[in-house]
């Protein structure tokens, strides 16, 4: 089963966006001597346990520093993973935060695309859901399996900026993993999202910036 491209805002893109996501190539090994970009580990606390992000403080500065004011301000404690895509064997997205929850809700974010960035959909990629490009706030999703259909594609026409990376997980894939797999429900979800709401949703208990091991 392939993922659709507008499947995976956090609503629906128009229909004339849409292409179909299948599993990509490994991405290459990064040189050693590559220089490392700043980055900011966060823990989520979930209901199934622990994933930690590193998040891309200088590549992606403007999303990540949207993400961590939501941190900061504790505005994703007590949100929920309330969706799993599921593209076949090895491969899918959890997506989770606010749904649009306006209490929360921060304005929206200028978009980053992959292709600014150099960041990319790859397995344990977190990148944020949005309708049109600029419109991302609070909600994101992380993928499993390499994604890469979902970076900007400036030959495709149509809404061919992708999704915007920011950061990737470090620790708790099996957790992911295992959110992919939990039950969803058959008939919550409007349109491509039918079947998609995970039943019950997995709660996100607290979100917190962590210092990385070699700091302790």
């Amino acid at each position: 089963m392939s993922i659709r491209f507008a499947a995976l805002a956090l609503f629906l893109l128009s229909p004339a966006h849409a292409q179909d996501i299948a599993p990509s190539a490994p991405a290459p090994a990064v040189p050693a001597t590559a220089p490392k970009s700043a980055t900011v580990r966060v823990s989520l606390q979930t209901g199934l346990g622990p994933i930690v992000l590193e998040v891309e403080k200088e590549r992606a500065p403007v999303t990540t520093a949207n993400f961590l004011r939501y941190v900061d301000e504790k505005r994703f404690d007590g949100t929920t993973f309330y969706r799993a895509t599921r593209g076949g064997a090895g491969f899918g997205l959890i997506q989770g935060g606010l749904k649009g929850d306006p209490k929360r809700l921060l304005p929206p974010v200028a978009h980053e695309p992959t292709s600014a960035t150099g960041l990319s959909h790859v397995d344990g990629a977190i990148s944020m859901a949005r309708y049109a490009p600029g419109s991302a706030a609070a909600d994101f999703f992380i993928t499993v399996g390499n994604l890469k259909s979902m970076d900007a594609n400036p030959g495709q026409p149509g809404d061919n900026v992708g999704f915007a990376v920011f950061g990737r997980v470090v620790e708790g894939m099996d957790v992911v993993r295992r959110i992919l797999a939990a039950p969803t429900s058959p008939t919550e979800g409007e349109g491509v999202m039918k079947g998609q709401m995970l039943a019950p949703r997995i709660p996100i208990l607290t979100a917190r910036r962590v210092e990385p091991a070699a700091a302790r």
